[in-house]
């Protein structure tokens, strides 16, 4: 049981999940400051607040005599914040390795069109005759 989750652990996946998990934290403080500290203000310029915390808020009364509050300003910047550290993971991570495994199949001479290559249905024909012409006819189902 050890062995096996030694070899579980040790596996290139997991370990790659775990990098991309503390990359992703590490990148989404960093978002998280630049959109508090840049967009939220940007944004409260047009609503007269000081953050999305307290813009866009709409209050309605409770049927106990309350009120209830909707904070939309809040939900509009966790959307912001959200798409910012998208857009920050896309630019750094997912650009830089698409271009670096296209140069990586370009310099193996890797083509990706997948209209030269024969279908399934085609390669399992091909198999059937070659089995034939070697007399190995298998048995019809």
């Amino acid at each position: 049981m050890i062995q096996g989750f030694k070899e579980f652990i040790l596996r290139g996946n997991v370990i790659d999940l775990a990098v991309a998990v503390v990359i992703g934290a590490a990148f989404t403080a960093i978002v998280n400051v630049l959109v508090e500290s840049l967009i939220n203000p940007l944004i409260g310029l047009f609503f007269a607040a000081d953050s999305l915390e307290t813009a866009l808020q709409i209050t309605v009364p409770t049927l106990g005599g309350g009120t209830s509050t909707f904070a939309i300003g809040a939900i509009l910047g966790a959307i912001i914040n959200f798409l910012a550290v998208a857009l920050v993971v896309y630019i750094v991570f997912v650009v830089p390795m698409n271009r670096a495994r296209d140069r990586a199949a370009a310099k193996a001479g890797v083509t990706e069109d997948a209209e030269d290559l024969p279908s399934e249905t085609e390669l399992l024909v091909q198999i059937r005759d070659l089995l034939q012409q070697q007399g190995n006819t298998p048995p019809r189902v």
